[in-house]
């Protein structure tokens, strides 16, 4: 098994609930495996989610969203947990996206001859992977029937359009269930850090 270096990013606000198992058990599964892991907790960065003038005006990027992009372009292999909440991700991680996810940064838009965009762009990540874990209080199944893949804006419309080989698992329900599933997911989960999937 070939060593990776590996982005962690626990997209929960709260590192205390089961989504936090899951990152201490992917970290330390790693850790196992030999691989170089840089883990970033989201409720730790500090820094302003909201694009208060859209992408029209240059927002001056936070030290924590500059570490960021640092750490994805450093990793071979980017791993986000996070909580399904109303059909999404948590606003704070959209945030981050929102803010960090930048032309130069995660992707370059073709110019043609006269400096204008076109519908094209390198994907400045390609060749990488990532894993998105994701824990919802509905079961996965339910969820994808009614309102759809609730993972499609992660996983296509940033991972992906990034450059990014994106394969995902996803646990629920995940309250109030017997402790024997929890602590079988969690080991799951530690074994997919030791393989550094």
């Amino acid at each position: 098994m070939v060593a990776k270096k590996i982005l962690l990013l626990l997209g929960h606000p709260d590192k205390s609930g089961f989504c936090g198992a899951l990152a201490d058990a992917y970290e330390a599964g790693a850790h196992e495996g030999g691989h170089t892991i840089e883990r970033l907790n989201l409720g730790d960065m500090q820094f302003d989610p909201i694009l208060h003038k859209g992408y029209r005006e240059i927002q001056p990027l936070e030290p924590d969203l500059i570490k960021f992009q640092q750490l994805v372009a450093w990793a071979d292999h980017f791993v986000i947990i996070y909580p399904v909440w109303w059909v999404g991700m948590p606003a704070l991680l959209k945030g981050l996206f929102d803010r960090a996810w930048l032309p130069g940064s995660a992707f370059r838009y073709i110019k043609t001859k006269t400096g204008a965009h076109t519908i094209f762009w390198h994907r400045l990540f390609r060749g990488k992977t990532a894993r998105t874990i994701l824990a919802s209080g509905t079961a996965p199944l339910l969820v994808r029937f009614l309102p759809g893949n609730v993972n499609a804006q992660l996983r296509w419309g940033i991972l992906w359009f990034a450059g990014f080989r994106v394969c995902g698992t996803w646990f629920g329900p995940s309250e109030h269930i017997p402790e024997t599933r929890r602590e079988r997911w969690i080991r799951h989960v530690r074994d997919i850090g030791r393989r550094g999937k």
